[in-house]
């Protein structure tokens, strides 16, 4: 697949408001944020130690894993907070037609 491979992940309506969910998309684990208007998608495993990060705290543009409370910047994945070192992968996010698309290689 090419680097401009979309994939139909969800529909608009199945988004959190202003918090994070785990989705499974192109058979990856994915945590889709919304941050006001804005969306957002990374892996859904902390680099770290592995908890899943839809099960983690949503505070504005920073997620922090339930494991260890490490924290990641959902815009890029990068991380905020010790003991998280590793970036996460992140993914462009489009809406469109009521359905929103990760953008997936």
């Amino acid at each position: 697949m090419g680097t401009n491979h979309w994939v139909d992940a969800l529909s608009a309506d199945d988004l959190p408001t202003d918090d994070v969910q785990g989705f499974a998309v192109a058979g990856r684990d994915i945590a889709i944020y919304t941050v006001g208007d804005a969306v957002y998608a990374t892996d859904n495993l902390c680099t770290h130690g592995h908890a899943r990060l839809c099960d983690g705290f949503l505070d504005g543009h920073e997620i922090e894993c339930p494991l260890h409370q490490g924290k990641f910047d959902v815009r890029d994945g990068k991380p905020t907070c010790a003991p998280v070192t590793e970036a996460l992968r992140s993914y462009p996010v489009k809406l469109k037609g009521g359905r929103v698309f990760l953008q997936i290689d």
